[in-house]
């Protein structure tokens, strides 16, 4: 695929799709989530991981902290497509692939640290390289060697045509126009926030890291921000008490809105694999820990946070209800936890670690928006109690850092 502007989008239309068998039900992996090809083991979890340097060497200079915990922008002095072209060129030494691959790795890192990292103008990137990009994030930190980018259930309703003039399942449609749902200033039947999580947290394996990129604006320009919120902070908002008592909670998540939305316009949901063996059926149903590792940094973050979190397993239904109202209110009320992404042109691309950050789009733009999604399919959902918090080690390292300009000044 090549330039944003030869991007050809169809919705709606079933020839744009190929035809399948169809898997009804949920997958047999939904609520045992110690199984599969996709869980890795206590005993064989890696340690968490470190930079190479390289990356932060070379190309720190053009990068600026959004804030102490959560993100990190990228002048267009960086050009991802680079390294993702060396890696996979044939014609690259093996010493340019190990940089290339150390490159990515680090950005990964980066990643799972800071929660989000936005490349600005990244006018070299085509879809194909966005699609590389982001199933290398969770190769090169170690994702399980089955999985791959996901397949939205939502795919055959549309998305962007291939170069076999079909639908490109592995490249998710942001679209106002296919959601169907009417963009304007007044106030709906809920409040925006409603809208905060993460990445297919209804799949039994659901997502590590997440590119988004909008390729049309608003008809008028402004407006259509991005929100992201921070998952290992939230965490650590609550109490020790509290935070004991959500250590210990399963949660369900589902989204039986897409089978519906699939019926109200006359097609059937992706049920073949999506993106991991596990993946598989039409009832999107799956149980998770409500907190998790983060086995690239090796941090505890909140996962029990969206409109696919359904309920929590073992509470009542009132005290579910109760909790997960509580748990949203302080991200909701909690300014300090969140950032906003402003998207400057059809070039800028954000990643993001959907084990440890959540995220909202803004409808507060009129008019057609329009963006491409790719996903990377990571590991089963685990809980390690002896992980570490992330505002511990990121407020450790400036303290240093700022102690070492100190005694230099």
């Amino acid at each position: 695929m090549g330039a944003l502007d030869e991007l050809r989008f169809e919705e709606f239309d079933p020839k744009y799709f190929p035809k399948l068998e169809h898997i009804s039900g949920p997958s047999p992996y939904a609520h045992d989530p110690t199984t599969g090809p996709s869980y890795i083991a206590p005993e064989n979890r890696e340690k968490p991981l470190t930079s190479s340097g390289i990356y932060k060497k070379e190309y720190g200079q053009y990068g600026k902290d959004i804030s102490p915990l959560l993100g990190v922008e990228y002048s267009e002095e960086v050009q991802i497509a680079d390294f993702i072209n060396t890696l996979l060129n044939d014609d690259s030494t093996e010493e340019q692939r190990e940089k290339a691959k150390n490159l990515i790795r680090d950005i990964a890192i980066e990643i799972s640290r800071k929660g989000v990292v936005v490349f600005r103008n990244q006018h070299k990137l085509t879809v194909q390289n966005q699609k590389d990009f982001t199933n290398n994030l969770g190769i090169l930190t170690g994702k399980p060697k089955t999985n791959g980018l996901h397949i939205h259930p939502r795919a055959p309703a549309g998305g962007l045509i291939g170069e076999d003039g079909l639908i490109d399942p592995e490249i998710f449609y942001v679209s106002s126009t296919i959601d169907r749902r009417p963009r304007s200033l007044k106030l709906g039947a809920n409040f925006p926030s409603i809208g905060w999580h993460s990445d297919i947290t209804f799949e039994p394996v659901p997502a590590d890291y997440s590119a988004l990129k909008i390729v049309q604006q608003p008809d008028e320009g402004s407006g259509g921000d991005t929100l992201f919120a921070n998952g290992y902070a939230l965490y650590e908002r609550f109490s020790k008490p509290y935070q004991k008592f959500l250590e210990g909670l399963k949660g369900t998540y589902a989204q039986p809105g897409f089978e519906l939305f699939g019926k109200a316009n006359n097609f059937l949901l992706y049920s073949q694999p999506r993106g991991a063996p596990e993946n598989i059926g039409d009832r999107l149903t799956s149980s998770h820990p409500i907190v998790r590792t983060n086995p690239v940094t090796g941090w505890k973050s909140l996962y029990a946070v969206g409109h696919h979190f359904a309920q929590i397993e073992g509470l009542t239904p009132i005290e579910s209800q109760r909790v997960k109202a509580f748990i949203n209110d302080t991200l909701v009320n909690s300014h300090d936890l969140q950032i906003r992404i402003s998207w400057n042109g059809a070039n800028d691309i954000a990643f993001f670690d959907n084990r440890s950050t959540f995220h909202s789009a803004t409808s507060d733009y009129l008019g057609t928006r329009r963006g491409i999604r790719t996903i990377s399919i990571g590991e089963r959902p685990y809980f390690d109690e002896s992980s570490g918090i992330q505002s511990e080690a990121i407020y450790g390292e400036l303290s240093d850092k700022i102690g070492n300009l100190s005694v230099k000044n």
